[in-house]
């Protein structure tokens, strides 16, 4: 009998969630309030810059490390918002993406049958990657509403075979920040078990309600032992970019270089300078407090719409996702939910029992993105006004596919 195609690490993923329900949104000519990209353009002075770059030939490959002065800018970034000084020379590599980031990081640290603790719901891409590894993932939930985890169930998911834990934070796609209490239990579990964190946090500009983000890297104990991970689509508004980074010891940078090198080797040179300019003028413009201050406008109109429906709104103090909780409503599980407001609403939401190791743990969710225009997010607010009217009859369009 002829072997199956593909390797076996590719058993049980299939499409994403992402290309399942985009693909529905265009089929059904639906408002697309599910993958997590904006749907305006960003700045200016950024790809005027690009523009630039090209211009000048910078179109060959850059160091696999990234252009210095990109490095040189995420360093400076960094410590002027945090407060830690970044070599950039030895502590910062560029990445294709935090995704790529992601997998480098862990193809450097996990040998076959290390464990790897995620807090679920997790973005997806973190079980695959774990598991290309060769790792074994750990899950520990974040329970809602407010997405707290048990410590007794974070500290019994550590033992001698974990290698590394997952923090993403502000987190995807439950809006939560992590407070300093919860990291410093993640640290001191890290150090009395001798685990490296890997830290996603696209999202650190992107805070409301007084958040404050807390680099768990800033820790006592932790510069030594945390892969801070970052980059610049979320927050320049340009994900097809891919420009992200890497920020670690610089024992930990040998080993992220040595594993980047051979998967993109290095990112595309000219927005990589585009991107060295946007941070260098971020700060010193006001732009991270004008982004934050869009997005908690945004966060506002689609609130109000989703409310008007009888959804209940769970809590989102980052990021630009926001969870409708139809638990009441009689579908029995999210997918079913996300599926009836594409075909017979009009609008594409994203289930979260994708981002779920168990979908069947997974609450009745569905989540919206904001980080839309204006325009768009009205239009969806219309087409959700006749969501409550429909509420009654919703069940039976479980089906819809």
């Amino acid at each position: 009998m002829a072997r199956a195609p593909g390797a076996r690490r590719l058993e049980g993923l299939g499409v994403t969630i992402f290309s399942e329900m985009t693909r529905l949104a265009i089929a059904h000519g639906a408002i697309n309030l599910g993958q997590g990209f904006p749907d305006f353009p960003g700045p200016d002075l950024v790809k005027e810059a690009a523009v630039l770059a090209i211009r000048a030939d910078l179109n060959q490959y850059a160091p696999s490390h990234g252009l210095p002065r990109l490095r040189q800018a995420v360093a400076r970034a960094f410590e002027q918002s945090y407060g830690h000084p970044v070599d950039p020379e030895v502590e910062v590599t560029v990445t294709t993406g935090a995704t790529e980031g992601l997998h480098a990081a862990l193809l450097a640290l996990v040998d076959p049958g290390d464990e790897v603790i995620v807090f679920e719901p997790f973005y997806d891409a973190y079980l695959a990657q774990i598991r290309f590894a060769g790792g074994v993932p750990r899950p520990v939930t974040l329970w809602p509403p407010d997405w707290r985890f048990d410590p007794n169930e974070l500290a019994a998911a550590f033992g001698p075979r974990t290698r590394a834990v997952i923090v993403n934070t502000p987190h995807n796609p439950t809006g939560k920040v992590f407070t300093h209490d919860e990291l410093a239990l993640v640290a001191a579990l890290c150090q009395e078990y001798d685990v490296v964190a890997i830290t996603d946090e696209v999202y650190d500009r992107i805070l409301y309600d007084d958040a404050v983000h807390i680099p768990l890297a800033t820790l006592p104990g932790m510069w030594e032992r945390t892969i801070t991970l970052n980059s610049t689509g979320k927050t320049f508004s340009m994900t097809g970019w891919k420009v992200g980074w890497a920020i670690a010891s610089a024992p930990l940078t040998r080993a992220i270089r040595a594993t980047h090198q051979f998967i993109t080797f290095a990112t595309a040179t000219p927005f990589q300078e585009a991107m060295a300019v946007a941070l260098e003028q971020a700060a010193e413009s006001g732009y991270y407090a004008e982004l934050a201050a869009a997005y908690a406008e945004r966060r506002a109109v689609l609130h109000r719409a989703l409310e008007a429906t009888g959804l209940s709104v769970l809590p989102c103090r980052g990021s630009y996702f926001l969870l409708a909780d139809a638990s009441g409503l009689g579908f029995p599980d999210d997918v079913s939910l996300c599926r009836y407001l594409v075909t017979e609403v009009g609008v594409a939401a994203i289930p979260p029992s994708a981002f779920y190791a168990d979908p069947a743990r997974a609450p009745v969710l569905a989540r919206f993105c904001f980080a839309k225009r204006l325009e768009t997010l009205q239009a969806a607010a219309e087409r959700l006004a006749g969501f409550a009217g429909m509420n009654a009859s919703a069940p039976s369009a479980r089906s819809v596919g």
